[in-house]
């Protein structure tokens, strides 16, 4: 079992930055494959970024260029640097946790909200 807790949301403007954290526990954080997706009203949940135990990463193309998403495996931490912000990037972003060794085995945060509003 694998608890996520994301972190760092909130309103910004455009052209604005955030951080979001998503702090994992319960299991070896190593292992897991972690994503960011997001999800805005009446609108499909969808992969913002992604990256694997190794570090390897991907993204969507509306957020290439602007978005970051790394790991501190030694905090047990995934973090989205978000920056050049726009309002079409307002949703709900969930942390997403999947065990790369028994991939039936995902995990999904609460969901933190991020506005980008003038």
């Amino acid at each position: 079992q694998v608890q996520l807790v994301e972190s760092g949301g909130g309103l910004v403007q455009p052209g604005g930055s955030l951080r979001l954290s998503c702090a994992a526990s319960g299991s070896i954080f190593s292992i897991y494959a972690m994503g960011w997706y997001r999800q805005a009203p009446g609108k499909q949940r969808e992969l913002v970024a992604a990256i694997t135990g190794g570090s390897s990463t991907n993204y969507a193309d509306s957020v290439k260029g602007r978005f970051i998403i790394s790991r501190d495996n030694a905090k047990n931490t995934v973090y989205l640097q978000m920056n050049s912000l726009k309002p079409e990037d307002t949703a709900v972003y969930y942390c997403n946790a999947r065990n790369q060794i028994a991939t039936s085995y995902v995990y999904w945060g609460q969901g933190t909200q991020v506005t980008v509003s003038s």
